[in-house]
């Protein structure tokens, strides 16, 4: 029982019963182990370990996979906002019983889905994402996921997208090293201004550079003690050769963006962006 319990283990504490026969494992064993409660079943055909994640078992249990934001969390890529769990399954397919607020997508699949599977592939949580979440939130999924190597850009170009997910695909940057720097050129593209990132000034790289002198730099939870007065100094130097820099954190870009958007527009109505 053991080398099953290792299986069911390695399969992220859910597994399927077919899956598990094919390796060797027999059906008594596996009716023992439920027996004796090693072994839980949320459905026939499937079983899991005690304390396994509960939106495994759930998809399990319904017949499902986990997509969108909710495995874009799981995966650990930056997500805007909490929102009720997304699963997908087949057109057509009867599913179980899932939660009242969960939204069900209904997508045929970009990449097959194994049997075995209870989380949707990397592409089909992108492309189903690209279609169900505002843009921008969309797009910090896609530019994470991008930057944490999960898909490649060249690969993903030689599939056959739907419109809305090529079109958050040619969005996607290189140069944003975190979800919210994915989010200040959408929303500042209103102003047709050149919007530059990563760009090395006074020998530090700056996160934005609006026009030819404003700069915008974002504070993470990192910029504090050394960190916060090397940023101070770089300030400082920068101001000196006639840059104009704004700074903000995260609570200002993600809960407090109409403030930080006052700022930005009122000194390009200064012309603080524009060299002397």
């Amino acid at each position: 029982m053991d080398h099953l319990l290792g299986e069911v283990r390695a399969a992220g504490g859910v597994a399927r019963v077919a899956s598990l026969r094919a390796r060797g494992h027999s059906r008594r064993t596996i009716e023992n182990a439920v027996s004796s409660r090693a072994l839980t079943r949320p459905r026939n055909g499937w079983v899991a370990m005690p304390g396994a994640d509960p939106l495994l078992v759930a998809a399990a249990r319904a017949g499902v996979v986990l997509t969108c934001h909710t495995q874009a969390r799981r995966l650990g890529l930056w997500v805007l906002e909490e929102r009720p769990v997304h699963v997908a399954a087949p057109p057509h397919r009867h599913v179980g019983e899932v939660k009242r607020d969960t939204h069900v997508h209904w997508a045929r699949p970009l990449v097959p889905r194994h049997p075995d599977a209870l989380v949707d592939p990397i592409e089909n949580v992108l492309v189903i994402a690209a279609a169900c979440l505002p843009r921008e939130e969309a797009l910090t999924i896609w530019e994470a996921a991008l930057r944490l190597e999960l898909v490649e850009r060249w690969s993903f170009e030689r599939m056959p997208l739907p419109s809305s997910a090529r079109d958050v695909l040619a969005e996607c940057s290189s140069h944003s090293d975190s979800g919210l720097e994915t989010l200040i050129p959408v929303r500042l593209r209103f102003l047709r201004l050149p919007i530059r990132q990563q760009v090395w000034l006074a020998g530090h790289p700056v996160d934005f550079l609006i026009g030819d002198r404003l700069v915008l730099q974002i504070d993470g939870g990192h910029h504090v003690g050394a960190q916060r007065r090397s940023d101070i100094a770089h300030d400082a130097r920068l101001t000196l050769m006639g840059f104009h820099v704004i700074r903000i954190d995260y609570v200002q870009v993600v809960t407090r963006w109409p403030e930080v958007h006052d700022v930005i527009v009122r000194a390009i109505a200064q012309g603080l962006h524009r060299a002397a």
